[in-house]
């Protein structure tokens, strides 16, 4: 008999700390529910720049208090609260106990009672962890919420199941099955897999452990096929019923494999970002949806960051076929006893609460790696240990002791399975960036646009390395600083998968339009001041410009970075950061999603799939920016991981518009692995009377296909010197002031010196600027620069000449290496600004009018070899003379 207990509850909300139940509750709401969610709670004033504001934060006790009847008595008695904080319950006046997990169902068992009706009262307590919680109570995530969610529900019976889990054996034809039988010390369970066999197997003293051998083979599950088993488990008028999957992820050397073949994961950080709700849904719908978008980028992995979810993701990610990594809610430090930080009790709660989520969700395929927690640091022996101990419970995971766990010197412990971090020593880099606290910084933030490069070197060395770790150093520590001391060794080459954590990061600018779509518990006050900062500084009629701009640059970052992960053999699997924004810890607007999950409307998700799944056609390119004349030569492989599809060929296709220049085919040799080399094609050399765009296309057989844009310059017209811009036979002077230029009397362009400008930066930022500037700060490291790609306007007249997006494109990378920015500090004709952070919101000029003068901060002269800068110098200087014949 199930009775449930959700509808209206009796409410108190207590910060006193009273440790009995109160005699009045004077407000009702629902449960399932929260208290901000209902409105309860002094209405929150704060405007939080950092993250969302909760309307009606509350932390202290939130008391609840329902009567119920039970028509008739049974000897147990199971009280269920899916999802909630620490709590104690009373069933009339008695006290039950106390449950503190924050991942896993609080279940209260207690004798039966007496049919009639009886007062249940249940506390809440959002003050009291055991350990910090991570992102499972962070304000910039889901929120230290007060309520209860999910289930709640008054389980009476002869005997109770608690704890059953089914581990697939290595045969994947049996079924490892456990359990707790309370109730029903001795006797026999009755175990059953639909279409596949039954068994009796005994109970002895309360628990059931026994193999069931299947009949036949069933059909496994992975990504490609989640086909799922159910699994019946009977004893006494108890029965429990499970959704299994036969699967099996193992390691070989640096390989994952997953039912024996090569596997990849595609994967994005998740930390529970419900803005409407501020807590984790626990419908299986609500998680179809959310793993449902990742699906439709590409994706096939989550890891949770310092979190878990609910029974429903799990559920939903068995039907998708999502690889699911929930972490411990910890980050920070897991020391030894003697240690400074040594706190016992917290890693013992910890522990428990890791074995706890393996029991409860543990018998899903789609649960398939689980990491101890995010960046911890402290001892690798206690750590092993931990992992140790898990093992115990269940061994068809794939464990780490944490993700990036001490930083700059990583190492790999002995029952780790995998390795998830960012470097292997100071500058072994297999990350594209990096915030400036934690240089030197990526190749996507440092080289020119390109797509050969790999970490096949960085994780693998083919000669020694002399980068040695550890040692006493300042680090980001969270969203802080702290100095550490880790142990020294020599270089590391993982013998386990590797994986990179967190890339990406690349900063996209606010869409304020989705200020008024958050109509639930949290409020986005961090977006309103932003807006109002843009209105001060008179730049919010710029704001969509902006917005599409840095958004498009940012896509072709993490295009850049998803592509090197996909070229490299050594690399098990990447984990960016993440596919939707984050709106906490400064409010790092890094995804392709908003914190809602609704697409930006930047890139299709078709077209991010074409570098972004299962199933890639990459192309080998040193430069996306050729000469005219020169050869265009591609290097051509395929990264597959779906094993049923095969592959012969791959058509290469050269484009302007919608005319073929050229093509080629490549074949593609059989297969040994998920990456296949299918050597190099030309198609020809390529010539130019004025700048070309082009499109190469690669296509498979079956019509997946991936393009890259190519820009072709001719010589050019233009001689470019110190003194000025030669072209046409007239001269452009170059000038340092709008003052020098007309004292001169002559056509000229300002290059203003860069003693008040700011850096040129092709790429956007990482994660957020106020954030890492006050870690920077705090650290006494450069600033990170904080801007955001340019916005251009490819129709103005200065850059008729030019092929101008409205972003930052390639063409652009080598003329910014000799340029600024200039702080303009007033309106002004910018054709070609550089986009600059919500919290500095300067208006940053690149080319410009002002003082009657147009000013251009490239230093031309110093890349006058490079075609595009002989190109735009061409370009400026015929419009200078222009406005020089409309003034005449």
């Amino acid at each position: 008999m199930i009775i449930d207990l959700s509808g209206l509850w009796q409410v108190c909300m207590d910060t006193s700390g009273q440790s009995a139940p109160p005699r009045r509750f004077p407000d009702v709401m629902r449960l399932p529910g929260t208290t901000s969610c209902a409105g309860l709670g002094p209405e929150n004033g704060e405007r939080h720049e950092g993250h969302l504001t909760d309307a009606h934060r509350f932390e202290g006790s939130a008391w609840f208090c329902r009567e119920f009847t039970v028509e008739e008595t049974l000897p147990m008695a199971m009280l269920t609260l899916e999802r909630t904080r620490v709590t104690t319950v009373w069933l009339d006046g008695v006290c039950l106990g106390t449950e503190n997990s924050l991942c896993t169902p609080h279940r209260y068992v207690f004798p039966g009672p007496e049919a009639g009706t009886h007062k249940l009262v249940i506390r809440v307590d959002n003050t009291t962890y055991p350990t910090g919680g991570g992102h499972m109570t962070s304000p910039d995530t889901q929120t230290n919420w007060n309520g209860i969610t999910g289930e709640i529900s008054l389980t009476l019976s002869r005997t109770l199941l608690r704890d059953v889990m089914a581990e697939p054996g290595d045969d994947l034809c049996s079924l490892h099955v456990r359990g707790e039988v309370m109730g029903w010390h001795e006797g026999v369970a009755a175990i059953a897999v639909d279409g596949y066999g039954s068994m009796e197997a005994p109970v002895t003293d309360g628990h059931v452990d026994a193999v069931l051998r299947l009949d036949s083979q069933p059909p496994l599950w992975d990504e490609f096929h989640p086909n799922l088993l159910t699994l019946r488990l009977c004893a006494g008028d108890a029965v429990r019923k499970l959704a299994v999957g036969m699967r099996r992820m193992t390691a070989q050397g640096r390989t994952l494999l997953v039912n024996g073949r090569e596997a990849f994961l595609r994967g994005t950080h998740d930390a529970l970002v419900f803005p409407l709700t501020g807590y984790a849904p626990t419908e299986e719908e609500a998680w179809l949806r959310v793993l449902g978008a990742y699906r439709g980028y590409g994706l096939n992995h989550v890891r949770f960051h310092t979190c878990c979810p609910p029974e429903a993701a799990f559920a939903a990610a068995d039907r998708l076929g999502m690889y699911m990594e929930p972490e411990l809610p910890f980050w920070g430090t897991i020391a030894a006893p003697g240690e400074e930080g040594f706190r016992e009790e917290e890693q013992r709660y910890l522990l428990e609460e890791g074995k706890a989520m393996l029991r409860q969700f543990g018998h899903h395929p789609s649960f398939v790696m689980m990491s101890l927690g995010n960046e911890l640091w402290g001892s690798g022996e206690r750590l092993n240990g931990m992992l140790c101990a898990l093992k115990a419970v269940t061994r068809d995971k794939l464990y780490t002791a944490g993700s990036n766990n001490f930083q700059f010197a990583p190492q790999v412990l002995p029952e780790e399975d995998f390795f998830c971090g960012v470097r292997l020593g100071t500058n072994r880099l297999f990350r594209g960036s990096y915030a400036m606290c934690d240089a030197p910084l990526g190749h996507v933030q440092t080289t020119e646009p390109e797509s050969v490069y790999d970490y096949d070197e960085v994780i693998a060395p083919s000669r020694a390395q002399e980068d040695v770790r550890g040692g006493r150093r300042l680090i980001q520590y969270g969203t802080g600083v702290r100095e550490v001391s880790a142990k020294s060794g020599g270089p590391l080459v993982p013998h386990v998968p590797v994986v990179s954590h967190e890339i990406g990061q690349y900063t996209f600018y606010p869409d304020f339009d989705e200020i008024g779509r958050y109509t639930g518990a949290l409020r986005a006050r961090n977006l309103e001041c932003f807006a109002a900062r843009l209105k001060e500084r008179g730049l919010y009629d710029r704001r969509q410009a902006y917005f599409r701009s840095a958004g498009h640059l940012a896509v072709d970052c993490y295009r850049r970075e998803i592509e090197t992960a996909l070229r490299t053999r050594e690399l098990a699997g990447f984990q960016l950061l993440d596919i939707k924004d984050y709106p906490g810890q400064g409010t790092a607007l890094v995804g392709v999603m908003n914190a809602l999950m609704e697409d930006k409307g930047l890139i299709a998700r078709e077209a991010w799939r074409a570098f972004c799944g299962p199933t890639v056609a990459l192309a080998r390119l040193r430069r996306f920016v050729l000469s005219s004349g020169d050869e265009v030569r591609v290097g051509v492989s395929v990264s597959e991981e779906n094993p049923e599809r095969h592959h012969t060929r791959v058509a290469v296709e050269l484009r302007e518009g919608e005319s073929l220049l050229a093509c080629a085919e490549a074949a593609v040799p059989p297969a040994t692995g998920r990456l296949t080399d299918c050597g190099e094609v030309s198609l020809g050399c390529i010539t130019a009377q004025a700048p070309r765009s082009l499109t190469l296309r690669l296509t498979l057989e079956d019509g997946t296909s991936n393009s890259y844009d190519l820009w072709v310059f001719p010589q050019g017209k233009a001689k470019i010197t110190p003194a000025g811009i030669d072209v046409d036979g007239a001269h452009v002077a170059f000038a340092a002031t709008a003052a020098e230029a007309a004292a001169r009397g002559v056509p000229a362009l300002v290059v203003p010196p860069d003693r008040d400008g700011r850096p040129a930066e092709y790429c956007t930022d990482f994660w957020c600027y106020p954030m890492f500037r006050a870690i920077s700060e705090s650290m006494g490291k450069p600033l990170p620069v904080g801007t955001m790609g340019l916005c251009i306007d490819p129709e103005h007249p200065a850059l008729s000449g030019f092929p101008a997006k409205e972003y930052t494109t390639p063409p652009w990378y080598r003329l910014l290496r000799h340029a600024h920015c200039q702080v303009l500090d007033e309106r002004c004709d910018a054709p070609v600004e550089m986009i600059d952070n919500t919290a500095r919101c300067e208006r940053l000029g690149l080319i410009y009018e002002k003082d009657g003068a147009w000013h251009c901060t490239i230093r031309l002269w110093e890349a006058a070899q490079e075609p595009e800068a002989r190109c735009l110098a061409e370009s400026l200087a015929r419009h200078v003379l222009r406005k020089g014949e409309e003034h005449a």
